[in-house]
């Protein structure tokens, strides 16, 4: 069967692979884009992966202003000082701020929040659970589900992406570790918001 150019092309473009792995992808899912481009992403997010053990030290500090009312520093990284300059890295970055000012999370991921924090969380659904009449045996599975969502919406790696809400922003980050071939971390961040009392 005769596979579209301009469908290469375009998996070629989304995905970050070569024209050739393109072509074979569309191939194997019989002209279907889209399946074509599941694969293609299961396959490099498998190889980003395996990425996220590399040393990421070069990157940008990119930052966001929304209205004059929030801004936004965050520090993303990558390994070499050319991806860090590549538009597709700079966007991501730009991306990744607009998304803390949006959302206002607390931590980058879930290996950020404090044990304290953590632990007197556990503690206050652990009663709420007790309260709610819960059965002891399910009582330490039940918790740990509520702590996992309720972290999850103040993690930004966890949080839906503001530009796409069917992906979380650890997803995106990772569909850029495939595109541009390199371990990307965004390292950490900082929001403040007009009028807005630090404790």
């Amino acid at each position: 069967m005769a596979i579209n150019i301009a469908d290469v092309k375009r998996l070629k473009e989304l995905t970050g692979v070569g024209l050739t792995d393109a072509k074979a992808a569309l191939e194997e899912a019989k002209g279907d884009f889209d399946k074509a481009l599941e694969a293609m992403r299961k396959k490099g997010l498998t190889k980003a992966e395996k990425r996220g053990e590399r040393e990421a030290r070069e990157g940008l500090i990119g930052t966001y202003n929304h209205d004059g009312r929030i801004g936004v520093l965050v520090e993303v990284n990558c390994e070499t000082d050319f991806v860090a300059r590549n538009d597709i890295f700079v966007n991501l970055v730009k991306d990744v701020a607009m998304h803390v000012a949006a959302s206002n999370p607390e931590y980058v991921s879930m290996e950020d929040i404090p044990a304290d924090a953590r632990e007197a969380k556990k503690a206050e659904f652990m009663e709420k659970a007790k309260g709610e009449g819960k059965p002891e045996n399910m009582l330490e599975k039940i918790v740990e589900g509520m702590l996992k969502k309720h972290f999850a919406e103040r993690c930004l790696l966890d949080q839906p992406f503001v530009k796409n809400p069917d992906q979380t922003v650890g997803d995106y980050v990772k569909e850029h570790n495939a595109k541009l071939g390199e371990n990307i971390v965004v390292r950490r961040f900082s929001r403040m918001a007009l009028g807005e009392v630090s404790e």
